[in-house]
């Protein structure tokens, strides 16, 4: 059993349009393919004795103990995994359910597909549940408990916190995508110009002025003075000669906290003697050089959350601690209340694990303590001079006890200091009264305060504190999403993108698209190369100056990660034809079909499906869209559009010359297609269909007949703006067609232009792509036979896996099968065969550069007619 790889899949995806967050294992079970788990003897006790929790896994039987009576009755050893890698992840406190294990169309060999909460946890778990699962098989010891703790540290390294994860959260529940632009806490809601960035608790609003003051404990409280806010009595000191002038001006008890720390950490309370002070004063200092040095204010520790000058929580913090039972001693005692089911390591439960530091062993000593002692019936020790969450510390909620004028006080020191999100630290007896009446101070105010004591209070009711940061980013009216039109199939889908783009462009949009040939920003490329996976998608939805995204979307890219976004508002497939199957389990059209179809599947509900009714694949998956359906075809009387069309449906079709849009029994005629360039005056039917689909993209979202109108008519079949794509360059005697054409269909449709034309003779440069099945690649020679007078073949690279010999030999053989007197010219270096191809040239022929692999024709095209033309 072993390993052939493993996907993170993070968007829609062939498993799931819903559950985008999944990890793909390919899985090799070699001899267990004969093996399942009834003939493994002592499986099921071994299993079960070394994971009881499984015993809460359902499976097909739909009851608990399910998943065990499959393993009784024999079940594979990749099912047996899936549920492995679930139950390791919810062991180390990630809660998953989803999973499906499928044998691919290679006997033994299946993909194991469970969802997770952390990308590198996921992983790991796939990782452990192989190795698990042979543990069992071979009746071996295994340390699962090593596992899960692991697991549970990369949890913490990886995940949000919880201040960042409930902000995530919240827009999640009110659909605003986001994208995690580091592996901190920095995140984008919404794309394009509709995108906010927060980290932590501090918003792209935050005043970076007001996080200074706030850092700078002392200016914080001279600007507090000055707007008569009670604040402690203190200076701050950067040497021992301060320090004896604050205890001869203050007196103790005394507070010491670096100056510009966090946390608390550095933080010693309740100094009683100058030996103390020392101490404390050195403690600080190696956090921050100056040192806060403050008259020690006895009462409660509160914290006030004001979000958008308003108040919206307040609790009492408590620091970790534990009550004394006259038996145990303190460690047994620390212990047994980290026992408590509410304590987790890190963040992953309501309270954090205490642990014991210099900070709990100063505090102990200063009471005559250590570790061994036994504190007596019912008496608090405290363990930690400040009362964080993240220390041990615990929190009750006060919210609704604040009295009117402390909760005015506190919405006046956010507009005072200047924070959007500002958490607010008070020294009192009770927020019930004044603090003016009680000698409660003001201790600090907080730029990005925590939220995990005011969402998961100890004591109290939780508060969703998230939702006033949501409803301050995007108030209502603000929409968080740009729109975003989806194209994918087989051919033709970056000529569609394009012009979608440019009509997009036309009616006054900023748009981003990606191409099969680079990521561009109007009409900037900003990016080169192939760009239609899901990493190019999420960098145009990243760019705040995007208003509208046109996304080309290919197979490997979906198949590889899933789709960059999470919705879209229109999907378009302009066709599905056999290309690159027998590549990662897509092995017929049906498998192809599955593919493509997930961009239909992440249509918004009131969003469209543009689907092609002309071919059959298209037309199946028109039938189980869950948006409304528009068709475009090549024939007017074409029975799924006629049907549509009764029903009330909208279609784009090809009748009596024009580009027509039908709506129930009405036509509405956009152009004649002589007057639409990329047609070639209507000479190229693929081009046609796709100036179909995108007319129909544009009259759904709601552009205008006549702006559609004229950016058909403005769309140049140019390297400008199709490049690659039927670029026709005319010279002094011969012309150069150079085309991208990649797949049988794609040739086919260049041959049906090439017969249009009047040509004396046809030369083609042509090669093919390694990773096609044998009989795909010969199929590019018949095709290219049909079509030339004289081939020569540039296999330049794209031979993934296969030699170049290998593929010269295929695509003759295609060649000799049609035509065996053809003539055949083998040169492997493009500049080479190009200059080959001209200077051999007669006048009246054409000469068809139509490869994937030249990636340079074009630009050597132009030079050689800059050079005909003098220039």
């Amino acid at each position: 059993m072993k390993i052939l790889g493993i996907q993170v899949l993070k968007g829609p995806n062939i498993w799931s349009a819903r559950r985008r967050k999944l990890i793909q294992m390919r899985l090799d079970l070699e001899e267990l393919e004969q093996s399942p788990t009834n003939k493994i003897e002592g499986f099921r006790d071994r299993i079960e004795k070394l994971i009881p929790s499984l015993y809460t896994h359902r499976c097909s039987p739909g009851h608990e103990g399910g998943f065990f009576e499959r393993v009784e009755e024999g079940t594979w050893m990749g099912h047996v995994i899936e549920h492995i890698a679930l139950e390791l992840q919810t062991l180390a406190g990630m809660e998953t359910g989803f999973g499906r294990t499928r044998e691919t169309k290679t006997s033994g060999i299946y993909n194991v597909v469970f969802n997770y909460i952390e990308e590198k946890v996921g992983v790991y778990a796939a990782e452990a549940s192989v190795r698990i699962a042979q543990a069992v098989i071979d009746g071996a010891d295994y340390d699962i408990d090593h596992d899960i703790m692991t697991m549970k540290k990369m949890r913490e390294r990886e995940r949000f916190g919880p201040s960042t994860a409930s902000i995530v959260d919240e827009a999640v529940a009110r659909n605003i995508p986001f994208i995690r632009l580091n592996s901190s806490s920095l995140v984008q809601l919404g794309y394009g110009k509709n995108q906010v960035r927060f980290r932590a608790t501090m918003t792209d609003k935050t005043s970076s002025i007001a996080v200074d003051i706030a850092g700078n404990k002392d200016e914080t409280k001279r600007i507090l003075t000055e707007q008569a806010i009670p604040v402690a009595k203190g200076s701050t000191i950067s040497s021992e000669g301060d320090l004896d002038e604050v205890i001869k001006n203050i007196g103790f008890p005394l507070v010491f906290k670096p100056l510009n720390g966090n946390h608390g950490k550095g933080a010693s309370i309740n100094v009683q003697t100058r030996e103390e002070a020392v101490a404390a004063f050195a403690f600080a200092q190696k956090y921050s050089h100056r040192v806060i040095a403050e008259r020690f204010i006895t009462g409660h520790d509160f914290r006030v959350l004001v979000i958008d000058n308003r108040m919206v929580a307040a609790a009492q913090r408590v620091p970790a601690h534990i009550i004394g039972d006259g038996a145990n001693t303190i460690q047994q005692l620390i212990d047994m209340e980290n026992s408590d089911p509410r304590r987790g390591y890190g963040h992953e439960n309501v309270l954090t694990e205490i642990s014991v530091d210099r900070d709990t062993l100063d505090l102990l000593e200063k009471k005559g303590y250590t570790l061994e002692s036994i504190p007596g019936a019912s008496e608090i020790i405290y363990l930690k001079s400040t009362a964080n969450l993240s220390t041990g510390g615990t929190s009750i909620d006060v919210t609704d006890l604040v009295h009117p004028q402390n909760v005015f006080m506190c919405e006046r020191i956010a507009r005072v200091i200047g924070l959007d999100i500002c958490g607010i630290d008070i020294m009192a007896e009770n927020l019930t009264e004044l603090l003016t009446d009680n000698g409660g101070v003001v201790l600090e105010v907080n730029a990005a305060p925590g939220f995990r004591m005011h969402l998961a209070p100890s004591e109290g009711l939780p508060r969703n504190v998230a939702a006033p940061v949501i409803d301050m980013l995007y108030p209502p009216g603000k929409s968080a999403r740009i729109p975003i039109i989806a194209i994918t199939g087989t051919n033709g889908k970056t000529t569609t993108t394009r012009l979608i783009a440019h009509i997009v462009k036309n009616n006054g949009y900023r748009v981003g698209y990606t191409t099969s040939d680079g990521v561009y920003i109007q009409n900037s490329m900003l990016l080169k190369g192939d760009t239609t996976g899901p990493l190019s998608a999420e960098f145009v939805l990243k760019d705040p100056t995007v208003e509208f995204a046109v996304l080309e979307t290919a197979r490997g890219g979906i198949l590889r990660s899933g789709l960059g976004f999470g919705h879209c508002d229109i999907a378009v497939i302009t066709n599905i034809q056999e290309d690159h199957l027998g590549i990662s389990d897509i092995h017929t059209l049906e498998d192809l079909s599955r593919v493509k179809e997930v961009i239909v599947k992440s249509v918004r509900s009131e969003g469209w499906a543009i689907l092609n009714a002309d071919n059959k694949y298209c037309v199946k998956i028109g039938k189980n869209v869950h948006c409304n359906l528009a068709y475009f075809t090549m024939d007017e009387r074409n029975p799924v559009v006629k049907e549509h069309c009764r029903k009330g449906g909208i279609a784009a079709v090809y009748e009596n010359g024009y580009i027509t849009i039908m709506k129930g029994d009405w036509k509405i005629r956009i152009e004649k297609v002589t007057h639409i360039p990329i047609t070639f005056n209507g000479t190229v039917g693929f081009m046609t269909e796709n100036a179909l689909a995108a007319s129909l993209a544009a009259f759904v979202w709601g552009f205008k007949i006549e702006d559609i109108r004229l950016s058909l008519e403005t769309f140049i079949p140019s390297t400008a703006h199709t490049p690659g794509r039927m670029n026709m360059f005319k010279m002094k005697e011969f012309r150069i067609l150079v085309d991208h054409a990649h797949n049988p269909d794609g040739l086919n449709g260049i041959r049906e232009f090439l017969s249009t034309l009047d040509i004396k003779k046809s030369v083609g440069v042509i090669s093919a792509t390694g990773d096609r099945r044998d009989d795909d690649i010969c199929e590019i020679g018949r095709i290219s036979a049909k079509m030339f007078d004289e081939v020569i073949i540039c296999q330049e690279k794209y031979m993934r896996g296969r030699t170049r010999e290998d593929m010269v030999t295929l695509i003759t053989k295609g060649l000799r099968e049609i035509k065996p007197g053809i003539n055949i010219t083998v040169i492997n270096e493009g500049e080479k065969a190009f200059e080959h191809a001209i200077k051999n040239a007669t006048p009246g022929s054409l000469i068809s550069i139509i490869s994937d692999s030249v990636t340079n024709a074009l630009k050597h095209v132009q030079d050689y007619q800059d050079k005909e033309m003098g220039m």
